[in-house]
């Protein structure tokens, strides 16, 4: 069922669109190339597994912890209600 201008699968688009966004956003983050031996951050030694689970890692686990912390995450009002734009 359609709502106002839109068409009948406009919703589900817009959800298919903010994934994208998101996936994209989180892959353009990515480290790639060869992993530190050592934290860029605290220089404790990066252990050997998470080196190769992680490929290009630069931090340690704490370290990433807290960076992934402080990250703002802001999402797209794809929608464009009263309700979000009075926030």
């Amino acid at each position: 069922m359609a709502g106002g201008w839109t068409n009948d699968g406009a919703v589900q688009e817009q959800i298919d669109s903010s994934i994208e966004d998101a996936v994209q956003r989180a892959r353009s983050q990515l480290h790639k190339g060869e992993s530190l031996r050592h934290c860029e951050v605290c220089g404790m030694e990066i252990p050997e597994a998470r080196r190769k689970a992680v490929p290009g890692v630069h931090l340690c686990v704490t370290c990433q912890s807290e960076h992934d912390k402080e990250a703002s995450h802001s999402g797209y009002n794809r929608r464009g209600s009263k309700d979000s734009q009075l926030r």
